[in-house]
C-alpha cells in the first residue's frame, strides 16, 4: 500500500463547502459563497449543541485550517465572520460552563484521577463496544466520524506553545513533536490515520465527511479549536489535551484489537498500536511536565485546566451515546444524508 495518494491529495486540496443544517449555517455559508460577507443573524436560537449551530461554527473554525474550494483565504480575517463566530462561540461556551460546573476545590489531578477509573459495565464505551461487538461497518463509520480530527491530528492543540512558558513549552514541543512525525512526513499521526481509512477503503480527502456527520461529532472537534484560538482559554486547551493522552492508550488498545479482529488492514491496526505505546509515555509527560509547569508558573489556571478536562468528557459521552443508540438500532449516525460513512468507498 502507498501513502502518496492520501498525503498529497488530502492535505493540499480544500474540501468543498458542506450542505447547510439549518437558517444559521445556510446564512454562513451562502456569505462564504458570495462575493462579500455582510451580518449575519444571531444564533440566540439556535441550540447550542445542535446541528445548525456546531456546523457553523465547524466551518469558520475550517477557515483557520485547510479552508474551502473557492473560498477566498483573506476571509479567514474577515471582521463580520469574526464578529459572527464569536457570537456563536458565545453560545457554544456558555453552555458549556453552564453544564460543566468547576468547583472551587476542584484540582486538575483530581479530574485527570477520574479518567483512569473504568466502569465496570463498559456500558457508555465506544471502544468496548467496537472491540467486542463491532463489525467492519461500525469501524469504517467511526473512521469516517474521527476524520475531522485525525486528519489535522495535533493541529489545534500547537496553537497553546507559544502561550506556554519554561517546562511545559519545552513539554508540550515535545509531545507534539512525536505526533507529527518527529521529522518524518510519513509517520506524522494525520498521514497515519489517512493511511488507516485508505485500509478501510474510505476516502481520505480532508473534510470529506463532514456532511455525515452529526452534530455531536462536530462539537468534539469544535471543543479544540474553540479553546485553541484564544489565549484566555490556554489553561483550557491544556486540559484538553491531557485529558485525551490520559485516555487514548487504552481505549487505543481496544480499537486496535477492533481492527485486527474485523479484518481491517495492517495500517489501520497500526494506528491505534502506535497510540497504545506512544501514549502512554506521553500521559505522564503531559500530567507532570505539561499541566504541572503550568500551574506552577500560573496556578490561577487550575479551574480552566480542570473545565479542559471535564467538558472534553462531556461532549464524548454525549457522541458516545449517540453512536451506540444508533448503532443497536442497526442504523447509521446520519441516515438522513445521501452518503453515510458506512457505505462510502
Amino acid at each position: 500500500m502507498t501513502t502518496t495518494r492520501p498525503r498529497d491529495q488530502s492535505r493540499h486540496r480544500p474540501p468543498p463547502l458542506p450542505e447547510p443544517r439549518g437558517p444559521l449555517s445556510g446564512a454562513v455559508l451562502a456569505l462564504l459563497r458570495g462575493p462579500a460577507p455582510d451580518r449575519i443573524p444571531p444564533p440566540a436560537r439556535c441550540s447550542p449543541y445542535g446541528e445548525d449551530l456546531q456546523l457553523a461554527l465547524y466551518v469558520l473554525y475550517e477557515l483557520h485550517y485547510e479552508g474551502f474550494q473557492g473560498v477566498p483565504d483573506g476571509l479567514e480575517w474577515d471582521s463580520g465572520l469574526l464578529a459572527c463566530r464569536a457570537e456563536i462561540e458565545d453560545r457554544f461556551l456558555g453552555a458549556l460552563r453552564a453544564d460543566v460546573p468547576v468547583d472551587a476545590s476542584d484540582t486538575a489531578r483530581q479530574a485527570l484521577d477520574e479518567l483512569q477509573v473504568e466502569p465496570v459495565d463498559a456500558v457508555g464505551s465506544v471502544s468496548h463496544f467496537l472491540r467486542d461487538e463491532g463489525d467492519l461497518g461500525h469501524l469504517r463509520e467511526y473512521a469516517a466520524l474521527r476524520s475531522l480530527y485525525h486528519l489535522k491530528e495535533a493541529d489545534p492543540h500547537a496553537w497553546v506553545i507559544p502561550r506556554l512558558h519554561g517546562r511545559a513549552k519545552a513539554a508540550m514541543v515535545a509531545v507534539e513533536f512525536d505526533e507529527f512525525g518527529a521529522g518524518r512526513a510519513d509517520e506524522i499521526h494525520a498521514q497515519l490515520y489517512a493511511d488507516l481509512m485508505a485500509d478501510l477503503g474510505l476516502e481520505t480527502a480532508y473534510g470529506h465527511y463532514v456532511d455525515t456527520a452529526p452534530a455531536e461529532a462536530l462539537a468534539t472537534v469544535n471543543l479544540m479549536s474553540l479553546f485553541g484560538l484564544h489565549r484566555a482559554l490556554r489553561g483550557a486547551l491544556v486540559g484538553h489535551f491531557a485529558a485525551v493522552e490520559v485516555t487514548s492508550s487504552p481505549a487505543s488498545r481496544r480499537l486496535a484489537e477492533a481492527m485486527g479482529r474485523a479484518g481491517a488492514g495492517a495500517a489501520a491496526v497500526r494506528f491505534y498500536t502506535e497510540h497504545v505505546e506512544a501514549d502512554a509515555v506521553h500521559e505522564q509527560v503531559v500530567r507532570h511536565d505539561v499541566v504541572g509547569g503550568l500551574l506552577e508558573s500560573e496556578p490561577g489556571l487550575e479551574a480552566d485546566v480542570v473545565f479542559g478536562i471535564r467538558t472534553t468528557t462531556h461532549l464524548e459521552d454525549a457522541l458516545a451515546a449517540r453512536l451506540l443508540a444508533d448503532w443497536r438500532r442497526r442504523r447509521p449516525a446520519r441516515p438522513d444524508r445521501a452518503e453515510s460513512a458506512g457505505s462510502a468507498g
